[in-house]
Order: structure tokens, then C-alpha cells, then sequence
């Protein structure tokens, strides 16, 4: 008899623990995991960075180099429409956004006529003498939608503080031998440059693209002001719009990543 009832008795208490798991709401019953520092997935970020992780100075950039440069390459016209993926306005996709100006243009509004936009070689493509070739000429991690007149303005000046405001792209200021871009893409600026000087070493017969602390730097490998630009990536991180176009280069196009972007931290670790 007494069997019996302890077996009654725990069988209700098993039933009223279950009704009670099922009436305690999920936000109580355990605390919420740590959002991801990365804009790439953990799991994939430890796959793809995996041969770098816990190298620092050249060892790291040289870690880098070998992964990144592992890249399916662009022509130069495929850029075009690249660039209507990877920098489509969020808020309307017939438009890009012009990377100084900030304006919202129609993607078939592109050319070399005034008003339209145009590819911009953020790493002036002067600068190590590569042009529009293959490789470091059609790289979309610093190639970007542009007004032709900002583009004109910009030329292949170095990038550093100060200057005059360019007229039509507002927060934008230029002098004789820099430029220097509107607060809100100061660190894609720099991300980009960085990018490229980690890409690029020498290899697959170009020069070897190195950042310097100097303006003026013409046809050599090298683009200024390092110190500045570092400064940059400090002051504006990377954004949704920044990381969403690094995924679209990464899935749709040449499928290697700007690690700048997935991982800030790399910048003071290698400069």
C-alpha cells in the first residue's frame, strides 16, 4: 500500500515539474550568450583565419598574405556591376552610395561624364604603377563607386588631414597633396589602404604596396599618412554597410575577406 502511494505521490511531482518547466519562460531559464566581437561567424572566422591566430607584427601580416591572396581575380568591366552588389544602397537596390559624396545614385548612371559615377582606386592606382590590370587594378576591396568630379579632385593624392572643402561632397577636404574623406568613411578608407599593403607583397609580378607616413608618394609603392589613417580606423570602426560588402566580395565575387574588417584589432598588431 505504501508502495503504491509513494508511487502516486511521485508521479504527480514528476507531472507538476513538468507543467512548471513549460510555464517558466525561456528568458529566465538560462542568460543569454555573448554576441560575436566578429563580423564573420566564429566558427568560420577560426576556419579561415585559423594559420594567422596568435601571430603578431610581420608574421601576422605575412599569415595574411597567404590567406587572402588565395582569390578569384575581376576584370576591370566586371567591376561595374560588382560594385552595383557590393555597395547597393540598403534602402533602395537600383541605387549604389558614392563612397565621398554619400549620395544615392542610380547604378546605370555610370561613366565618365559629369554627374555620373565611376570606380575609384582607393589605393590610387598610380601608386605602384598597376593601373586597371587584373589583380591590384581590379581588387573590389578598394575599388568604390564615386562621383567622376570627387573622383577627378582626389586624383592620386595621399590621404591625410585637412585642406579645402570640396564642393558637392560635403565633410570632404583636400590641398595640393592629400585628401581626406568625410567622417563616415574615414575607416573604410584606411581599412581598405591597410588591405591592400597585406595583399599585395611583391607577388604575382607587382610591386610590393607598403603604407608610409608621408604624402606626395606619386608613382611609388607606397600611400601616406599611415598615422593618420590609423587614427582613422580607430575613429570609425567598422559599420553594417562595411561588413555586408566584405561578405558580398567574399560569397559573390572573389571570395577572399578584408581581415580589417573582421578583425580591427589586427591593425595595431601589424603597424
Amino acid at each position: 500500500m505504501s508502495r503504491s502511494r509513494g508511487s502516486a505521490t511521485g508521479g504527480i511531482a514528476l507531472a507538476a515539474a513538468a507543467l512548471l518547466a513549460v510555464a517558466v519562460p525561456a528568458s529566465v531559464s538560462a542568460a543569454p550568450a555573448p554576441a560575436p566581437s566578429a563580423a564573420l561567424p566564429v566558427s568560420s572566422a577560426d576556419t579561415y583565419y585559423a594559420s594567422a591566430e596568435g601571430k603578431t607584427g610581420a608574421a601576422l601580416k605575412a599569415a595574411l598574405n597567404d590567406i587572402i591572396s588565395e582569390q578569384t581575380r575581376l576584370s576591370y568591366s566586371q567591376v561595374w556591376d560588382a560594385l552595383g552588389d557590393t555597395d547597393e544602397d540598403p534602402s533602395n537596390p537600383d541605387n549604389v552610395i558614392l563612397l565621398y559624396s554619400g549620395r544615392s545614385q542610380a547604378k546605370s548612371e555610370h561613366g565618365g561624364n559629369l554627374g555620373d559615377w565611376n570606380r575609384e582606386h582607393v589605393w590610387a592606382k598610380s601608386h605602384g604603377d598597376f593601373g586597371t590590370s587584373t589583380g591590384p587594378g581590379t581588387d573590389l576591396h578598394h575599388l568604390r563607386p564615386t562621383d567622376v568630379r570627387v573622383n577627378s579632385i582626389r586624383g592620386n593624392k595621399d590621404f591625410d588631414n585637412g585642406g579645402s572643402a570640396v564642393s558637392g561632397a560635403p565633410g570632404n577636404h583636400t590641398d595640393g597633396d592629400s585628401f581626406e574623406p568625410r567622417d563616415a568613411v574615414k575607416g573604410d578608407v584606411a581599412r581598405m589602404i591597410l588591405y591592400m599593403a597585406v595583399r599585395y607583397e611583391g607577388e604575382d609580378g607587382f610591386a610590393d604596396l607598403e603604407p608610409n607616413d608621408r604624402v606626395g608618394n606619386g608613382s611609388a609603392p607606397y600611400h601616406g599618412r599611415i598615422s593618420v589613417l590609423k587614427q582613422w580606423h580607430r575613429q570609425d570602426p567598422p559599420d553594417s554597410f562595411e561588413r555586408n560588402r566584405n561578405e558580398v566580395i567574399h560569397d559573390e565575387y572573389q571570395h577572399n575577406r578584408n581581415p580589417f574588417i573582421d578583425r580591427p584589432e589586427w591593425v595595431e598588431a601589424i603597424w
